[in-house]
């Protein structure tokens, strides 16, 4: 998808013109309860995520080591087992603020206790060889500050998406990653998943003519929680709420099936009342996005939704392509429609993704090929979100 690397200075003229700092969740009640602060702090074992039965081979010739940082259930369900699995990368220390869990972890994967660090003595990596790149799994809220961290112990970046809660953090990243002169990589998992590659050759190549339409939301029903128990719902952590952590996808796929960005855009946002789940964020964000050529997407994304959606849908001027589950880990379905014609498409395994995600970030360090998903997307991305909430508070249409 290297059709989306544009320069900064693109990114500086296409979406800062006309914005003033955003208001990021304009309108959030403040919660009266102790919320989860905004550092990072050790938290319990989480309620997911398998550790392998035996540690992994040894890693190969040339791979990057990898410290991971933050040992939450993505982390250690997703995250270490793609760097396990990469031919290119490997899991070389873990770094957590529960002294009990790196301790699990480590002799999981086969690490020495020298590989363990702890937030307290972080800085310490930068003497150790063995790591040559961090990947933070931190909260959003927390990105930008751990991305510096790890550039000034001289080590390469991989930070989980959103890329951080405002651009100017973004900005702040960039910079650091220049003035190290090392990588940084946003962890945009769907850019390696086989379905969704399929589908942006499919809209490259006209499958079904020019698009005038993408519907795509992705929600759930999100359980009884507060700010003291989960950092999703902390505004310092997670910003707005559903639009960073899961319209994310949303905002994405319309972007890379257009191959364009946005002209305007109008959006709207909920907050019930007396819900201790949305004291400080939004349940719901939906937006419609009108792009150069014409197309307009409908995103939805919430997480008071009882009807769970992880979809896509594209209509084009001779047929649809429908995805549903869309973007998820694993389990994909495309279902590509022409002249009253369908077929369901098998283009891959969804689960390689976080393995070559992975593969594709240990080559850039390794031979200094150019990222695919680099800073520079998710400060778009970000830019997009912060128009996004800009239009909802102020109730009008933002011109890109």
């Amino acid at each position: 998808m290297t059709y989306f690397i544009q320069s900064r200075r693109h990114f500086m003229v296409m979406t800062g013109a006309g914005l003033a700092a955003a208001p990021w969740v304009a309108g959030c009640a403040t919660a009266e309860g102790a919320a989860l602060p905004a550092k990072a702090i050790g938290r319990p074992w989480p309620d997911w995520g398998e550790l392998p039965d035996s540690p992994p081979p040894a890693p190969k010739e040339g791979s990057v080591g990898v410290a991971v940082v933050a040992l939450g259930g993505y982390a250690i369900g997703k995250v270490m087992p793609a760097l396990a699995a990469s031919d290119r990368c490997h899991v070389a220390a873990v770094v957590s603020g529960n002294p009990e869990k790196p301790a699990k972890v480590a002799a999981a994967y086969g690490l020495p206790e020298d590989a363990i660090y702890s937030y307290d003595n972080f800085d310490q990596i930068a003497g150790d060889d063995r790591i040559e790149a961090v990947y933070i799994v931190l909260p959003t809220g927390l990105h930008a500050d751990w991305t510096e961290k790890a550039f000034t112990a001289g080590k390469h970046v991989m930070c989980e998406k959103p890329m951080a809660l405002s651009s100017g953090e973004c900005e702040r990243m960039i910079a650091a990653s220049e003035a190290a002169g090392k990588k940084l990589m946003i962890g945009y998992r769907c850019h390696f998943e086989p379905f969704n590659l399929r589908a942006t050759e499919l809209m490259r190549e006209g499958a079904i003519g020019p698009i005038r339409m993408i519907d795509t939301a992705h929600q759930y029903m999100m359980g009884p929680t507060n700010v003291s128990e989960n950092w999703r719902v902390v505004r310092a952590l997670a910003g707005g709420g559903p639009l960073e952590d899961y319209g994310i996808y949303s905002l994405q796929a319309a972007l890379y099936l257009t191959g364009e960005m946005p002209v305007s855009l109008k959006a709207a946002t909920k907050q019930p009342a007396n819900d201790p789940r949305f004291e400080q964020i939004f349940s719901t964000v939906t937006a419609e996005l009108t792009f150069p050529s014409g197309a307009v997407t409908q995103l939805a994304t919430s997480y008071n939704a009882p009807d769970g959606k992880n979809m896509i849908h594209v209509e084009g001027e001779n047929g649809t392509l429908h995805m549903s589950p869309a973007t998820s880990y694993d389990g994909q379905k495309m279902t590509l429609t022409r002249n009253g014609v369908s077929e369901e498409l098998v283009p891959g395994d969804p689960n390689v993704q976080f393995a070559r995600m992975c593969d594709h970030f240990g080559q850039a360090v390794r031979e200094g090929t150019t990222i695919l998903t680099p800073g520079e997307m998710g400060l778009r991305d970000v830019r997009l979100m912060e128009a996004i909430y800009t239009s909802a508070a102020e109730g009008r249409e933002i011109k890109l």
